[in-house]
């Protein structure tokens, strides 16, 4: 897991603004097709904004943080049902922190 500081979160959180929600986390919740496929976006993007549906059955800091475990990412920022990860990417590396 990416650990960040406040000044990283800070300067993630103003690239997020202006970026769509790229996925959903709904009635399925977290499985193994979505953290692949978070997982990909994440290698691709670095920075990847998700909706958390109110019938995904969990808050949506639970989601951020189970979906950070899994894919090795940081959390960077939980916003009503939106939540921001981060993961630098070894290919593709297009943010600088």
């Amino acid at each position: 897991m990416t650990l960040l500081t406040a000044k990283q979160r800070a300067y993630l959180r103003g690239l997020a603004v202006n970026e769509p929600a790229i996925m959903q986390i709904g009635k399925d919740g977290i499985g193994d097709n979505l953290t692949r496929t978070v997982s990909d976006a994440l290698e691709a993007r670095e920075l990847v904004k998700l909706t958390v549906l109110p019938a995904a059955g969990i808050t949506p800091r639970e989601a951020a943080d189970r979906l950070a475990a899994l894919t090795g990412s940081a959390a960077v920022c939980v916003t009503g049902r939106k939540i921001v990860l981060y993961r630098e990417s070894e290919k593709h590396k297009k943010i600088e922190l």
